[in-house]
């Protein structure tokens, strides 16, 4: 029988983590030997105890599935992954999912059509769910906002190959080969990176993440100033990612794996690097990469080029795109933008 870990990682999620908690205990997991781990990090508001409540009525109720409540004093999402993955989890483990509390899963076999992708390829160092947007998996009485947002929510979308943070799963035995930095705002993309090239020892290998058939649904932003908020923090983030890895690669290869180790367990090793790496000339904080990169993913697909629907999503996805740009430079030139979120 395969060990499964399932660490939810929940920060200030009273207001779901019940709704997400039933999802999960509703999942069919025969043949796995499951334990869920609700990973409460930094919370202020009752997540812990509405998640410990939950636990107890839940307990008996699935053959399959355990759950365990873990109330940790520090937020942080890569943070919480180090405990989670290097601590918490099942040192017998055969596989970790990593999942986020606010996500919604419509199949109840999901999490075991996880675990089987993974497994069927022993090459994968991560396996992902496809992400889909609320307005998209559901696209009735959608404002106009709205269906421009759902149009345009494919058009930078190489799931597949990325670490789609909000769920996926990984070896426990390769997790365990990595460490994540404090403070990183997109972990997932660093991990992505991580993975690909084995801690920046080698070169990038594509074939260590997939995805399959699987899906899970996530709320969707629905307005211009939260969608420039929430682009804002990925683009400066994916620019720190940057950063870091430029640190990474100036040491020996064969020690940048202990420098994550020391990265993991230090909270000013982020700052530090940031103010080591950052700005830099001609493009300052942000490459120039973030402006340009949906044209870039549009070019490889040149049948869409010259479709009218899309030549409006890329109209309308570049102004978006250089209106984040210019709020990301301006954010991390007066030193907000590395904590702002």
């Amino acid at each position: 029988m395969t060990r499964v870990d399932i660490g939810v990682f929940a920060h200030n999620e009273a207001k779901g983590i019940v709704r997400t908690l039933s999802g999960l205990m509703r999942q069919d997991v025969t043949g796995l030997d499951a334990r869920l781990l609700v990973l409460a990090n930094g919370c202020n508001d009752d997540t812990v105890q509405l998640a410990r409540a939950f636990a107890q009525s839940a307990e008996g109720t699935s053959p399959h599935i355990r759950i365990e409540v873990v109330d940790l004093t520090l937020g942080g999402k890569s943070r919480t992954w180090n405990s989670y993955v290097h601590e918490l989890s099942r040192q017998d483990a055969d596989v970790l999912i990593f999942t986020d509390a606010d996500i919604e899963l419509p199949e109840t076999d999901s999490l075991l059509r996880l675990v089987r992708g993974l497994t069927a390829n022993p090459r994968l160092h991560a396996f992902n769910s496809h992400p889909i947007k609320d307005i998209v998996y559901r696209p009735e009485n959608l404002s106009a906002m709205d269906k421009v947002i759902a149009m345009s929510s494919e058009t930078l979308n190489d799931w597949k190959t990325a670490i789609c943070g909000s769920l996926y799963a990984m070896p426990s035995a390769r997790a365990r080969r990595l460490h994540l930095p404090i403070g990183l705002a997109v972990e997932d993309g660093f991990l992505r990176a991580m993975i690909l090239t084995d801690a920046m020892t080698r070169e990038e290998d594509f074939s260590r993440i997939d995805g399959g058939d699987v899906f899970h649904i996530f709320a969707s932003e629905r307005s211009v100033p939260a969608l420039i908020r929430h682009q804002t923090r990925i683009v400066i983030g994916s620019a720190i990612n940057a950063a870091a890895f430029e640190a990474l690669h100036r040491l020996p290869a064969d020690q940048r794996h202990e420098e994550l180790a020391r990265a993991a367990g230090r909270d000013n090793w982020l700052n530090e690097t940031i103010r080591s790496q950052l700005p830099r000339w001609p493009s300052g904080w942000i490459p120039l990469h973030y402006l340009t990169k949906r044209i870039g993913f549009i070019a490889q697909q040149p049948r869409k080029i010259f479709h009218p629907r899309h030549i409006i999503v890329l109209m309308v996805g570049f102004v978006f795109d250089l209106v984040v740009y210019v709020n990301a430079q301006i954010k991390m030139t007066v030193g907000i933008g590395a904590g702002h979120w």
